[in-house]
C-alpha cells in the first residue's frame, strides 16, 4: 500500500500489521492452517495477493495475481460480492474446474469479500481441511465474514486518512498461529511498545540463557545477552515489526556465547487495534542438534529434515545434509529452494504443495544432479555400496546416470517432516530427453529457478480453452494461464488470413512497436513468420540471439528471452504466438516440449473461435433481420427502442420489441422467448408476426395475449415466452396492459415520481391453452415515460432481481430529470452500463414511450 501521491508529508506506513492480523484472525475463525488476503491492485481488473499465511510464497507464485474475470473462487467472491464456499475438492471440481485442476488436492476453501460502505477492497481466503458436512463449513464462513467486515471498515478509515488501499508489491509471507511447537524447543516472547517491556516464557528464557525467574526487561536489556554484532539491529527489528514491517523469514541471532538462535517476529493484537504501533509477538528457536529431534534422529541411517510452513529448514540430521549435498550449517535457517537449488523444479514443487494442503503423506522420487556439470565432487557415502571413487569419468558429455533419492513428506500442523533415502533404480523412469536439433552443444544448462511451469498447467489451460468461444476470449485465456506459468510478461498472437499475418491480441509490448509487423506476408524473413511456415518453434535466450539470426530486425528495449510458437491445427496453419520475457533465460527440453504442445491446443481453440466468430456474425444478422428496422410513428407519441446482444455464449437469444399501429392508437410490445439459439430466434419471429397481426386488427389486449398463447401451443416448439402488450390511446393517455409472465413496466411521471406498474400476473405463453389474461389500466400523462424491458437489463448473478429493477427505476428517474434530452438519449443512458460490460450473459431489449403534450 502506498500513501497519497499529492501529500507532501511522508506517506503513511503500509498497514501490513493490519492485514497480517486480519489474516491471522481469519485463520482462527475459519478453521484453516493457511490462507491469504487479495487486494485490488493499481491495474484495473487485477487482484494481487497482499498476505500469504502458512504457505511458501515461491510455491504459490502462479496464484499471486488473479484477474477478476477468471472463473476462480477469489474472482467470483470479489466480482459478485458474496462468499464462495467450497467444502471439498469434489465441490471445487464441479464449480471451478480450472481452479481444481491447478491445485488438485483434497482441501476446502472459504472466500469472503472484504467490503465496507458499498466498496469491495479485496477477498480474504482460508484453506482448510476437506469436509463432507457443508453446514459446518458455512458456519465458519459466517464467522470469517465478520472478520472481513472489520477489515473492510479499517481499510475504509485508512483510505479516508490518505492511504491508497491497493497492493502492487510482492506478497507478505507470514506464519499462522502455532499449534504444535513442543515446549522447551521453542520459546515465545513479546514486546509492548507502549511500556517498552519485553516478556518471555520459560523456554525462551532458557534459550537466552536467563534464569527461570528473570525477565529480559527491555529491548536494551535484551541486547546484553546477544552478540555485539547483532545487538544493534535487534531493537530496530522490533520497531519495524511493530509498525507493520516484519521480516519475510526468521533472522539469525548469535548469543553472547556464540550459540545460534533463530528469531521470528510478527505484529500481534486484533484488527480493531491496528492504529499506531502494535504489540510484537515472537518465537525463538534453536536450529542446532536436538532442537527439533532427540539425539537418536542424528544417528538414523536415512536422512531426516524438517521444514516449517514457509519452507524454512529448521532441522536436518547429518545424513540428510549428505544426501542433499549441502553442509548442515548451510541448510539450517534457510528456505529449502535456496539451500538446495536443484530441488527447485516443478515436480518437487507440486509434491510439496500437496503436503502443505493435505494431511496425507507424499512420496516421490527425485534425481540428484550430475556433480560433473558444476565441478563439485560427488557425495561420498561410506555406508553405501556405491561409494567407490569414480575413475571412469567420461570425456564426452552424456546424460547423468547418478543416484535417485526417494523422498517422503509427512505433514503436520506447523512443520513438515521429510525423509530421504537413496534409490538405486526408479521403475519405469523416463530416459533423459535429447536436446533439440536446433540447440548447440554448448548451450548453457537451463535456469531451474526460471523454470516455473508446473506439470498441471497444460490441464488447466486446456480446461480454460474449452470455455473460451471467441478469438478474443481464447487470447485472454492464453495471457492469463500461459504467461504466469512460464514467467512471461509479453504476448502477441497473430492469425493467418489470405497468406498474411494480422495481430489478434497483444499485451505488454511498447505502444506502436508491433505496428510495422501488421499484415506481413509469409515470404517475410521474420521469426514469427518462419515459425509458422516451417512448423518449428523458435526459442531465443536473449535479444542478442535474435539480432544475430535476423540482422536488421526491429527490437524493443527489453533484453529478455523470446519464444515463437507455430499455431497449427490438424495440419492447417492458423497463426503464430510470441511470448516475451523481461530477462534472458534458457528453455529446458521439458519447457520446449510443453510449450509446443500448448501451441497445438491454442491453435485448435483459435480455429474453433474463428468459426464461431463467423457463424455468430451470421446468426446475429438473422436476429437483427427479425427485429423492426423502424418503429411505427404517431404524432402524439414518441418511442425509442434498444437491443443489445449478449456477449457470452455461442447462440443468439429471443428478446424482441415492437411498436404497431392499432386502430387510432399504438400497441407497445416487448417479449422474451425462453432459451437461446436459432430455434429461440425463429420462435421470436413467429410470435412477433402473430402479435403484429392481432394488433393491426385492433383486437383488445386480452385477446391478443390469448390468441398468441394458443398459436404458440399449436406450433409446439417446446418453448415458452413472456410478453407484455400495451394498447395506448395517444389522445387520452389511457394505456390498457395485458401481461403474460413478463417483468412489469416502469412509469415515470412528469414530476419525477417513478414506480413499478401494478399489474395482475398472467401465465407465460405456450403453457396453458385455457390461460386468461387480465387487463390493467394506466394513465400516461403528457411528458410521462413508460419503460418496457427484458430481464437482461436488470439481472445480475448473485443479486436479487428486485434490486436490479429498483436500480433501473432510479436510473429512469434520474435520466428523465435531464431537460432537453430526447427519448433516444434517455434509452442510451439506461443501457450505457450494459454496453460497457464484456461479460453480459443475456440479451437486452428496452422500449421507451412518452406522450407528447397536445398543441395549444
Amino acid at each position: 500500500m502506498t500513501g497519497s501521491a499529492g501529500d507532501r508529508r511522508e506517506p503513511p506506513a503500509p498497514p501490513a500489521a493490519l492485514l497480517a492480523g486480519a489474516v491471522a484472525d481469519g485463520l482462527r475463525t475459519g478453521g484453516g492452517r493457511a490462507g491469504g488476503l487479495y487486494l485490488c491492485s493499481g491495474t484495473p481488473g487485477l487482484l494481487r495477493l497482499a498476505v500469504l499465511s502458512g504457505l511458501p510464497g515461491p510455491l504459490f507464485r502462479p496464484w499471486d495475481r488473479v484477474s477478476v474475470d477468471r472463473p476462480f473462487p477469489v474472482a467470483d467472491a470479489y466480482r459478485l460480492g458474496v462468499p464462495v464456499v467450497l467444502a471439498n475438492a469434489t465441490e471445487a471440481m464441479r464449480r471451478y474446474p480450472q481452479f481444481a485442476a491447478g491445485l488438485p488436492f483434497q482441501f476446502g476453501t472459504l472466500n469472503v469479500p472484504v467490503r465496507a460502505a458499498g466498496r469491495t477492497f479485496g477477498v480474504m481466503t482460508v484453506l482448510r481441511p476437506a469436509a463432507d458436512d457443508a453446514a459446518a463449513v458455512l458456519a465458519e464462513s459466517d464467522r470469517l465474514q465478520r472478520v472481513a467486515e472489520y477489515l473492510g471498515v479499517a481499510l475504509l478509515r485508512r483510505e479516508a486518512a490518505g492511504d491508497v488501499v491497493t497492493w502492487d508489491a510482492e506478497p507478505l509471507c507470514v506464519r499462522p498461529p502455532a499449534l504444535d511447537r513442543p515446549p522447551g524447543r521453542f520459546g515465545h516472547l513479546t514486546w509492548d511498545p507502549a511500556t517498552d517491556a519485553v516478556t518471555a516464557d520459560g523456554p525462551a528464557r532458557a534459550l537466552l540463557g536467563l534464569p527461570p525467574d528473570r525477565e529480559p526487561g527491555t529491548p536494551a536489556a535484551l541486547t546484553r545477552f546477544v552478540d555485539p554484532a547483532d545487538a544493534q539491529r535487534l531493537p530496530a527489528l522490533l520497531r519495524e515489526t511493530a509498525h507493520g514491517r516484519p521480516q519475510q523469514r526468521p533472522v539469525q541471532v548469535r548469543l553472547a556465547d556464540g550459540d545460534l538462535r533463530l528469531l521470528e517476529l510478527w505484529p500481534s493484537g486484533t484488527v480493531a487495534a491496528a492504529s499506531g504501533p502494535r504489540p510484537v509477538a515472537g518465537v525463538l528457536f534453536d536450529p542446532g542438534q536436538g532442537a527439533l529431534a532427540d539425539g537418536a534422529a542424528d544417528l538414523l541411517p536415512q536422512g531426516v529434515f524438517r521444514l516449517d510452513r514457509l519452507g524454512l529448514v529448521v532441522y536436518a540430521n547429518p545424513r540428510a545434509a549428505h544426501l542433499l549435498g549441502v553442509p548442515r550449517d548451510r541448510l539450517l535457517g534457510r528456505s529449502l529452494w535456496d539451500a538446495v537449488p536443484w530441488l527447485n523444479q516443478p515436480a518437487c514443487e507440486e509434491h510439496l504443495r500437496g503436503a502443505l494442503l493435505c494431511p496425507e503423506p507424499v512420496h516421490f522420487h527425485v534425481r540428484r544432479p550430475d556433480p560433473t556439470d558444476s565441478g563439485e565432487s560427488r557425495p561420498y557415502d561410506a555406508g553405501s555400496r556405491d561409494s567407490r571413487p569414480r575413475l571412469d569419468r567420461p570425456t564426452a558429455p552424456r546424460p547423468y546416470e547418478g543416484d535417485w533419492l526417494s523422498l517422503a513428506v509427512y505433514p503436520g500442523p506447523d512443520t513438515l517432516t521429510c525423509t530421504a533415502v537413496p534409490a538405486n533404480r526408479v521403475p519405469h523412469a523416463p530416459a533423459p530427453a535429447e536436446p533439440p536439433a536446433d540447440v548447440e552443444a554448448d548451450t548453457p544448462a537451463p535456469d531451474l529457478a526460471a523454470s516455473t511451469a508446473p506439470p498441471y498447467r497444460p490441464v488447466a489451460l486446456a480446461i480454460a480453452l474449452t470455455e473460451a468461444v471467441t478469438a478474443r476470449q481464447v487470447s485472454a485465456v492464453v495471457m492469463q494461464e500461459l504467461l504466469p506459468a512460464f514467467g512471461g510478461r509479453r504476448i502477441a498472437i497473430y492469425l493467418l488470413h489470405e497468406r498474411h499475418l494480422y495481430l489478434a491480441w497483444e499485451s505488454g509490448f511498447p505502444e506502436g512497436f508491433l505496428s510495422p509487423f501488421e499484415g506481413v506476408g509469409l515470404d517475410a524473413r521474420l521469426p514469427g513468420v518462419e515459425t509458422l511456415t516451417t512448423g518449428r518453434p523458435l526459442f531465443f535466450d536473449s535479444m542478442e540471439q535474435i539480432a544475430e539470426a535476423y540482422p536488421g530486425i526491429a527490437m524493443d528495449a527489453a533484453e529478455g528471452a523470446r519464444a515463437f510458437l507455430p499455431l497449427i491445427a490438424s495440419g492447417r496453419a492458423v497463426g503464430s504466438c510470441i511470448l516475451g520475457f523481461d530477462r534472458p533465460r534458457s528453455f529446458s527440453s521439458e519447457e520446449r516440449t510443453v510449450l509446443t504442445a500448448l501451441a497445438g491446443l491454442i491453435a485448435h481453440a483459435m480455429e474453433k473461435a474463428q468459426r464461431y466468430d463467423t457463424e455468430a456474425a451470421l446468426a446475429r444478422g438473422l436476429q437483427q433481420a427479425l427485429l423492426p428496422r423502424r418503429l411505427s410513428q404517431h404524432a402524439g407519441v414518441e418511442t425509442a427502442g434498444r437491443y443489445l446482444a449478449g456477449t457470452e455464449g455461442m447462440e443468439v437469444g429471443g428478446d424482441w420489441y415492437d411498436v404497431v399501429e392499432a386502430g387510432d392508437g399504438l400497441a407497445l410490445v416487448i417479449g422474451d422467448v425462453q432459451g437461446h439459439g436459432v430455434q429461440a430466434a425463429a420462435t421470436m419471429g413467429q410470435l412477433r408476426s402473430a402479435v403484429r397481426a392481432f394488433a393491426l386488427s385492433d383486437r383488445p389486449p386480452e385477446e391478443v395475449m390469448s390468441g398468441t398463447n394458443r398459436l404458440l401451443i399449436d406450433l409446439d416448439p417446446g418453448q415458452f415466452a413472456s410478453c407484455c402488450y400495451v394498447r395506448l390511446d395517444p389522445a387520452t393517455g389511457l394505456a390498457r396492459v395485458a401481461n403474460a409472465g413478463h417483468l412489469p413496466p416502469l412509469l415515470r411521471h412528469p414530476d419525477g415520481r417513478t414506480h413499478v406498474a401494478d399489474l395482475p400476473e398472467g401465465m407465460v405463453l405456450g403453457v396453458d391453452a385455457r390461460a386468461h389474461y387480465a387487463v390493467a389500466e394506466l394513465r400516461l400523462e403528457p411528458g410521462a415515460v413508460l419503460a418496457l424491458y427484458t430481464d437482461g437489463l436488470v439481472e445480475r448473478p448473485g443479486h436479487d432481481i428486485d434490486d436490479g429493477i429498483g436500480a433501473l427505476r432510479a436510473a429512469l428517474a434520474e435520466a428523465g430529470a435531464l431537460r432537453g434530452r430526447s427519448l433516444a438519449d434517455m434509452a442510451d443512458r439506461l443501457t450505457a452500463t450494459a454496453r460497457q460490460a464484456s461479460d453480459r450473459p443475456d440479451d437486452i431489449a428496452l422500449l421507451l414511450a412518452t406522450r407528447r403534450a397536445p398543441p395549444p
